[in-house]
C-alpha cells in the first residue's frame, strides 16, 4: 500500500516584511508632515481645510487607513 502526500499548501495572504512596514510608516510620516507644511491655497486645491490637514497631521503613525498600506 502506498501513501500519497500532497505538496499543495493552501494559499495564505502574504505578510509584509519588516522593511516594507518601515518604508510604509516613513511614507505616512512624510505625507502627514507635508500636509502640515502646505499653504491654505494648496490644501484647498486638494479639497482640504487647514483644520482637516492639522487633524490628519496629528494622527499616530500606526493610525493609517488600510488602503495606504497595501
Amino acid at each position: 500500500m502506498s501513501s500519497t502526500v500532497s505538496c499543495h499548501t493552501p494559499l495564505r495572504p502574504r505578510r509584509a516584511s519588516l522593511v516594507s512596514l518601515l518604508v510604509q510608516t516613513l511614507a505616512v510620516k512624510r505625507q502627514r508632515r507635508d500636509l502640515l507644511e502646505m499653504s491654505d491655497h494648496q490644501l484647498a486645491d486638494l479639497g482640504l481645510s487647514r483644520t482637516q490637514a492639522e487633524a490628519e497631521g496629528r494622527r499616530s503613525l500606526w493610525d493609517a487607513p488600510q488602503h495606504w498600506t497595501r
